[in-house]
């Protein structure tokens, strides 16, 4: 008589793997993993869903949908699995985070500069249209007052 199949499921993060099949050998055979990923808890044992239902319609045959990216599958980790940052690892997250905070800081100070700049452009364009306009209503008096002089 023929083992019962049970429905075991791993995830890389990317997409999860579910597989029916007769032990946890026969699930790691189906998977071509190099290591026991019951061990660390990685994967386990489902008893519901629609995973496990297209698995059992496809015994020892690896269905592979999508995760829930890799927060979920971190979630998933046993809490012994996880481990926390490092001090250096935390210490170099920091300074990555002010880092891009000066960035940001030098973006916002050179798109203030640029407006000032563009402000002054027009300020500058503004005096210079009234100074030619100045210049040419000038002009056309002391053109006038030749053309006067010379009759």
């Amino acid at each position: 008589m023929a083992r019962k199949l049970k429905v075991f499921c791993w995830s890389d993060g990317l997409h999860d793997y579910t597989v029916a099949a007769s032990s946890r050998a026969k699930a790691l055979e189906a998977w071509d993993v190099g290591r026991d990923l019951f061990k660390d808890g990685t994967a386990r044992e489902i008893v519901e869903g629609r995973a496990r239902d297209a698995a059992l319609d496809a015994p020892e045959t690896v269905v592979t949908t999508p995760a829930g990216g890799l927060g979920a599958a971190l979630k998933a980790l046993p809490a012994k699995a996880r481990r926390k940052p490092s001090k250096a690892e935390t210490a170099r997250a920091e300074k990555l985070a002010a880092l891009k905070a000066d960035l940001e800081a030098v973006e916002d100070e050179a798109e203030a500069s640029e407006l000032a700049f563009a402000e002054r452009r027009s300020a500058l364009d503004a005096e210079e249209a009234a100074a030619m306009e100045g210049f040419e209503a000038r002009r056309t008096e002391l053109e006038k007052a030749i053309k006067v002089a010379r009759s």
